[in-house]
């Protein structure tokens, strides 16, 4: 049949190779016998017949011609006035005779501007996924949704989907040049619309998920979902003012560290995972019982095995579907701030999956990752390492965090894994990593990457937590980036947790041969702002729970954990306690099963469960326990060195030198009887905390309701105390005066 285009054109469009298929489909200007047409054509490949319909006049339609075996068709359409564009329909119909009509995708504009594109090409377009993914849209009154991608050594991109039965030759992309980022706007789709990007690189065709995708089918099913996340009306607006001004440093900051797939399980089926909206009920009430501040989320974003616990991410910007929708996500997160509990996110940039659907090879190449493996691999995990120094990537995973806080109200993010984003050679044998350009094993592009994440989440969100994971000696982790920090506001403690747990785990007999590990902490406990975490990482893999960990018999395993989470609870440095150890879970953590709840009925588990939350009352309400948890002025040591009885004693102060509290530890079952404590001052010190009360199901030795302190100097003060310090457990007390 005559027409216009070339045929090499036209061979591109019908094997899938072409570029821009808008350059010959849709409405093209034409003229035909000296007067100015339009050319409307449409590549329906399994139609037999179609028809271009004018909706304005009464659905009048004329007849397509077919220009190409393949499905390609073709009518001549008399111009429209002026410079309008008449919004036509296509209708088709198949070999059995059945008709569909639609509007046609390739009749309109695209979003993306060229603004757009060079912000994304330099890698500074922190809100890219408000233009990239699925988003709905309407166009002169015509509702759609606009996919965008960014692919820029596919040879062709399409969507496919129910809607066009996942032939990948229906909806090709047009590829904008030379930002690499492809884009379709394809009318009547809404919500709810499952789709893939079929990609082709050269003889490769593959299907791969949105990697802006705002939601996802159940895994093990792996297509995304178009979601319109502008819908929910939030609640929280006194929370995000009240965040926005605060001080966190020197605030009491308690984290609850959870994973909503084991946390709790419905009683009359344990084989179903809690909805978002019936675990934010529940969790906010038992955080409210306890006293923690803050929710800490094992990672929500998609993941196709749950084994992963979220730590191999697949859809970065969907929350996973396993629990519900995104709206029933922010519902969650919307019920935490209207009681005062903030949430943050586990955030995993440091690493990706090599699941076909997802990032590994986008458009055939090594897009997301480094094509060399001494770079673009962990070994040790099977994954890949994003390549931090492309400008795409790193704007892909910036705005990934800051969507988190815009579009779900997050609170901030505990970024995972940061010392294997820091180090070239970290898990790595001689010869297997290659140097940076000084010759040294920092990863210049990771740490240049950290830095302008915490720039912007602490620019644009003022409030938000940033809490790093590392666990090497790094310098400045949690310092300002304009003192040569990267910019984190709080640094897990790592060091503290492995000698704590160490000293912990040796027989009371044998602990004063390790006093050392206890005492190491402060010697360089305000170098960052640090973060005390007794975590998921420490109940799993053969460790065992706590519990187990713990030596003793049964009443001196509760006693142990009781003086371990006391002496967390004051001493210097934020907290966070995963789930199941604030109330002595016997086994190890299993993803795969709830808690164990029902040893709630127990006197011991009670006790311990009641010590947690008086702790969180007790750090909450004593600004001593909470203000200057970064400063060398907040701590004092009375006596560090009796390692023979394996006591500690120091002092906790506020910003005010004169609230401050005494604290001593007795790590032996061995109960010591006129002990005596250096205090600052003489006056009445009244015992506000004590491990071993019969409330939590200890002996009940102790000094209550308090002690009056004598004239007789020791430990260098001019005053001192004599206490009974209960076996295996921890005295606080506070000076109170006339």
């Amino acid at each position: 049949m005559h027409t216009t285009l070339a045929l090499d054109n036209i061979a591109q469009l019908v094997e899938g190779r072409h570029e821009n298929p808008f350059e010959l489909l849709g409405p093209h200007e034409v003229c035909e016998t000296g007067r100015r047409a339009l050319a409307v054509r449409a590549f329906l490949p399994d139609s037999t017949r179609a028809w271009v319909v004018d909706p304005a006049h009464t659905m009048r339609s004329l007849p397509m011609r077919r220009i190409h075996p393949a499905g390609l068709f073709e009518a001549i359409c008399p111009h429209p006035r002026g410079n309008g564009t008449t919004r036509y329909m296509i209708q088709a119909a198949d070999q059995q005779g059945r008709k569909s009509i639609m509007h046609d995708p390739y009749s309109f504009p695209h979003l993306l501007t060229d603004y757009d594109l060079h912000l994304l090409n330099e890698g500074t377009h922190w809100k890219c996924y408000d233009r990239l993914g699925a988003h709905l849209r309407t166009i002169d009154g015509i509702d759609g949704v606009n996919f965008a991608v960014w692919a820029p050594n596919a040879t062709s991109v399409s969507i496919v989907g129910d809607f066009n039965s996942w032939d990948g030759r229906r909806n090709p992309m047009r590829k904008h040049i030379p930002s690499g980022f492809w884009e379709l706007f394809v009318p009547g789709l809404g919500e709810g619309t499952l789709y893939k990007f079929n990609i082709r690189h050269h003889d490769q065709v593959f299907e791969k998920a949105d990697p802006y995708g705002f939601a996802a089918e159940v895994p093990p099913l792996t297509a995304s979902k178009v979601v319109d996340l502008d819908r929910y009306r939030w609640h929280d607006a006194q929370w995000t003012a009240r965040r926005e001004q605060t001080d966190w440093l020197h605030q009491p900051i308690s984290f609850y560290e959870v994973h909503l797939g084991s946390w709790r399980r419905p009683g009359d089926d344990p084989t179903r995972w809690l909805s978002y909206r019936e675990l934010a009920h529940q969790l906010v009430d038992y955080c409210k019982e306890m006293g923690y501040t803050h929710i800490e989320l094992l990672p929500v974003s998609e993941h196709p095995l749950s084994a992963s616990w979220g730590y191999q991410t697949v859809g970065h910007y969907a929350v996973t579907s396993r629990y519900g929708t995104p709206h029933d996500f922010m519902y969650f997160v919307d019920l935490c701030h209207q009681n005062d509990i903030g949430v943050l996110l586990d955030w995993v940039p440091a690493h990706f999956p090599r699941d076909g659907h997802g990032l590994r090879r986008f458009d055939g190449t090594a897009l997301y990752e480094h094509a060399d493996p001494r770079q673009g691999e962990h070994r040790d995990w099977g994954t890949l390492i994003f390549n931090y120094g492309r400008h795409e990537v790193r704007n892909f995973l910036i705005s990934n965090a800051l969507f988190w806080m815009d579009k779900y109200h997050i609170d901030g993010i505990r970024v995972d894994a940061v010392a294997s984003m820091l180090y070239l050679d970290y898990s790595r044998e001689e010869g297997d990593w290659l140097p940076n350009e000084f010759g040294g094993r920092e990863n210049l592009a990771a740490i240049s990457f950290l830095k302008e994440l915490n720039e912007q989440a602490h620019l644009q969100y003022p409030g938000v937590l940033t809490v790093a994971e590392e666990s090497t000696a790094w310098a400045g982790v949690s310092r300002p980036t304009y003192l040569g920090g990267l910019g984190f506001s709080l640094k897990w403690n790592m060091g503290w947790m492995n000698d704590t747990l160490g000293y912990i785990r040796h027989e009371p007999v044998h602990r004063k041969y390790h006093h050392d590990e206890l005492t190491f902490s402060l010697i360089y406990a305000f170098h960052e702002n640090f973060v005390l975490p007794l975590s998921h990482d420490e109940v799993v893999h053969m460790k065992g729970s706590l519990m187990d960990q713990v030596p003793g018999d049964l009443w001196q395993k509760f006693a142990n954990l009781r003086l371990l989470y006391s002496y967390m609870w004051t001493h210097p440095g934020k907290k966070l306690l995963f789930m199941g150890g604030d109330f002595g879970q016997w086994n190890e953590w299993d993803f795969e099963t709830s808690l164990q709840w029902d040893l709630m009925q127990w006197k011991s588990h009670q006790g311990l469960n009641r010590c947690v939350a008086d702790l969180n009352r007790l750090y909450r309400r004593e600004p001593a326990l909470h203000q200057l948890d970064f400063e060398q002025g907040g701590f004092e040591w009375i006596d560090c060195h009796d390692y023979e009885d394996s006591t500690l004693s120091y002092i906790r102060r506020a910003k005010d030198p004169g609230d401050y509290a005494v604290v001593c530890c007795n790590f032996t079952p061995v109960p010591r009887t006129g002990y005596r404590l250096g205090v600052p001052e003489v006056c009445w010190f009244e015992e506000i905390f004590n491990s071993d009360s019969s409330y939590y199901d200890g002996s009940n030795m102790g000094n209550g309701p308090g002690i009056n302190a004598q004239p007789i100097g020791s430990h260098y003060r001019p005053a001192s105390i004599e206490v009974t310090l209960p076996p295996l457990a921890t005295v606080v007390f506070k000076p109170r005066r006339g």
